[in-house]
């Protein structure tokens, strides 16, 4: 028996929901949207395709593997959006196609005027180009960057494609799949603007990303991403001793930043994450630029704070000036990145129907949080939006050790299935919920249940 046989026939209970979830003060689910599931869990076909979709765990994370060992580096998940368009046309959607930002797209079209649901996954990675993708396994973990953030959530959007259209099951509303470019890195969320600029008609939003089912993530966290480059004149390290110097300043302001305190609430982060410079040790640099992220679950918290890390930036190189008495150092700054914040209210019905699916797979609600991800653009526009993470374990998300076990990989996918068909109705069956806008960058600053 393989490893991967193995783990999927080992019995794993799910574990208790954390002590502070059982503390939340969650408005009650409507009956109608349990009713909605009743009826749905009823139907032959739904059942026939839930366990199908049960049956094929082996050859999920399968596809899961070959999905992850397509490279697909920030700017560069080519590669990855043409196997991807492949394997989605193979699934039921002949007319799918890549789009001008390098989208994935393949709309299941609804028998009736009704919503359309955008279920979601990001293709690219935030590794860069050249790094090692292929999956290895050591003790019933399977190592891999990416393995989980994202090619879990891509497998599992394929896998409800497959089961809708194996199952003919036909919804009320659209369905529109979508493999997005542009969620990693310095992506900034460019492949979901583009699809809500092309597609003015969505109605919800579905994100499928990273690992640890029960998570639903209804706060956008918003944040501003900068590169600052210090200029200045450059010399010989001791011809030219005197002058100042470029990194001298970036570490000043690298200091300065690193001493700044955010607010505890709302939750406000920062790091200067690169840095780079300089051309050889015996020089006085004359370039050098840093990289900084700023994050905030409040908007006005997070405006705040980046005054104080921009002002930090100047008062470097005023620093390094006076050091040397000179006016020769200078900082450049741009920004590089904006994801914006915004808010799916827990009364909304895409949250009542998420929260009310998991047990319906045997799962549980374990946190209501906030993150940033692709759901923040539509969450920005008022636009009923979440983001799940799917089943399996799995940790060292973003590091070169990240890994994946695929433990009851199936019920993710159940989940994102009979949610699908509660948002979107199924014909002669359920009727679609009404559409509740979500919050558009609204600022309370303690939005929500965080993790």
């Amino acid at each position: 028996m393989t490893p991967i046989l193995r783990l999927l026939l080992a019995t794993v209970l799910m574990a208790a929901p954390p002590a502070a979830m059982a503390q939340m003060e969650l408005p009650p689910i409507p009956p109608s949207v349990e009713d909605s599931y009743s009826k749905l869990t009823a139907r032959s076909e739904v059942a026939e395709a839930l366990a199908a979709i049960k049956g094929a765990g082996v050859r999920m994370f399968e596809e899961q593997v070959r999905i992850n060992e397509v490279p697909a580096p920030p700017f560069k998940e080519q590669l990855r959006a043409e196997y991807f368009l492949k394997k989605m046309r193979e699934a039921g959607l002949p007319g799918a196609y890549i789009d001008k930002e390098g989208n994935v797209i393949g709309v299941r079209a609804g028998t009736a005027k009704g919503p359309r649901l955008v279920v979601s996954a990001h293709l690219d990675t935030v590794f860069p180009e050249g790094t090692d993708v292929k999956v290895r396994e050591k003790d019933g973990r399977y190592y891999a960057p990416g393995i989980g953030d994202d090619a879990l959530g891509l497998t599992n959007l394929l896998t409800v494609l497959e089961a809708l259209n194996k199952s003919n099951i036909k919804t009320v509303g659209d369905i529109i799949f979508v493999g997005t470019v542009g969620e990693e890195e310095l992506g900034d969320l460019r492949g979901v603007k583009a699809l809500f600029r092309d597609i003015k008609d969505i109605d919800g939003f579905i994100s499928l990303d990273g690992v640890g089912l029960g998570r639903i993530v209804h706060h956008a966290t918003g944040s501003h991403r900068y590169l600052a480059t210090f200029k200045g004149p450059g010399g010989h390290s001791f011809s030219a001793f005197g002058l100042p110097s470029a990194i001298h300043a970036m570490g000043r302001a690298v200091a300065k930043i690193g001493d700044l305190v955010p607010p505890a609430e709302p939750k406000t982060t920062f790091t200067v994450g690169t840095v780079a410079g300089g051309t050889s040790v015996n020089a006085i640099a004359a370039t050098s630029t840093i990289g900084i992220d700023i994050r905030s679950n409040g908007n006005a918290a997070l405006l705040e704070f980046e005054k104080k890390v921009l002002a930090a930036l100047q008062d470097a190189v005023n620093e390094e000036n006076a050091r040397w008495k000179s006016d020769k150092i200078s900082v450049e700054i741009k920004q590089v990145g904006d994801r914006p914040a915004g808010v799916t209210p827990i009364d909304t019905p895409i949250i009542q129907a998420a929260r009310a699916a998991m047990p319906r797979v045997g799962a549980q609600v374990r946190s209501i949080t906030a993150s940033s991800t692709d759901s923040n653009l539509p969450m920005s526009l008022g636009i009923p939006a979440i983001t799940l993470s799917s089943s399996g374990t799995g940790g060292g998300s973003h590091s070169p050790g990240e890994w994946y076990s695929p433990v009851n990989n199936h019920v993710g996918a159940q989940n994102v299935f009979l949610l699908t068909l509660a948002l979107t109705g199924m014909e002669g069956v359920t009727a679609p919920p009404a559409r509740q806008a979500s919050s558009p960058i609204k600022d309370t600053g303690n939005h929500g249940h965080p993790a």
